[in-house]
């Protein structure tokens, strides 16, 4: 079967492409692609040749990971269902995860292609009328990240949670956390995605250094109940294990490459808690799905760009330039995956 792709051939290189999908087997749902939302950081990271797979940091002497097909996450319309498959149907408009491709250096992580084969429990259900607004549920993979970080954490109305970088997964981080009822204080480097933090009312958002301990002891003496690092800096955690509460929380959303240890005794008598949150489950791309129908996540406001699938490299060239500001990035696809 043949379809169309977003390609990463070599570090730094994208192409929109023809590539090879295996027959669509029994469990399979093939999905025609209307929207595609890339994930800065994760498909970044794998841009550059940082990763082998997943959470898998590329060392030295492994192979280089390419070609790739990176990105997890769209929607799009169902055009064929295997005879297992019983809850969906011909003409559903759903969200999906991975798709099964061939001659790429990992075949089963890939996102955006179309027409994308996918495994039937890598397949979501969504909300009636969900194909008149369809970029608001193409991220949901990554949106669910910032749900696990806002809802897993031990925290009580009132107390103060503190969102380490101001990113898609920070930003939904924070959205989770103030519906939990925190003092939510997000820190982070580009004010125009800082401002639409306060502007959305989801709590404090502060310009400072990288680490941003400094100014967040200049707004609040409140212990900290939750801190959630979504940059990737494991020197966060010896920073504000000061100012944690008892009992404290602290949130690992970041890539931490070959570098991501610390030393668990010096946080074992404050009785701090670890939350490993990059993962995705099912049932929480579910809720998150759930949370978004109901408004109580926002995504389309944090769209900032929009390009057409087969200008893909445009795309990635103003992500990794930084040449104006950018954050969610959209990728639209026509009927069937063709540019």
């Amino acid at each position: 079967m043949r379809s169309q792709a977003v390609v990463f051939t070599a570090p730094g290189v994208v192409k929109f492409q023809e590539v090879s999908c295996p027959d669509p087997g029994p469990d399979d749902i093939v999905i025609d692609i209307t929207h595609s939302w890339i994930s800065n950081g994760t498909e970044g990271s794998f841009l550059r040749g940082e990763r082998l797979a997943g959470d898998t940091a590329k060392a030295p002497g492994d192979p280089e990971p390419f070609p790739m097909i990176a990105g997890y996450q769209k929607v799009g319309w169902v055009r064929e269902v295997g005879a297992n498959v019983k809850d969906f149907a011909v003409g559903d408009f759903v969200f999906a995860v991975m798709s099964k491709v061939e001659g790429m250096f990992d075949n089963k992580y890939a996102g955006h292609v179309s027409p994308s084969v996918c495994d039937r429990q890598f397949v979501h259900r969504l909300p009636e009328g969900a194909h008149e607004e369809p970029e608001k549920y193409c991220g949901m993979v990554l949106t669910q990240v910032g749900y696990n970080c806002g809802t897993r954490p031990r925290i009580e109305a009132g107390e103060v949670a503190v969102v380490v970088g101001d990113g898609l997964v920070g930003q939904w981080t924070g959205q989770a956390l103030h519906q939990r009822g925190a003092q939510v204080i997000m820190t982070g480097r580009h004010e125009d995605r800082l401002a639409l933090f306060r502007t959305g009312g989801w709590g404090k958002a502060l310009k400072g250094s990288a680490l941003g301990v400094d100014e967040v002891r200049a707004i609040t003496e409140q212990p900290i109940a939750v801190m959630v690092d979504t940059v990737g800096d494991v020197k966060l955690f010896d920073e504000y294990l000061p100012y944690l509460k008892h009992g404290g929380t602290i949130a690992a959303a970041g890539f931490y490459g070959l570098e991501g240890f610390i030393e668990i005794q010096r946080y074992r008598f404050r009785e701090i808690a670890f939350d490993l949150v990059a993962g995705i489950t099912r049932e929480r791309i579910d809720a998150t799905i759930r949370w978004v129908h109901e408004g109580k996540m926002d995504t389309t406001g944090l769209i900032t760009h929009r390009f057409p699938v087969a200008q893909a490299a445009d795309a990635w060239d103003l992500i990794e330039s930084k040449r104006e500001p950018v954050l969610g990035v959209v990728l639209q696809w026509k009927e069937g995956g063709a540019a």
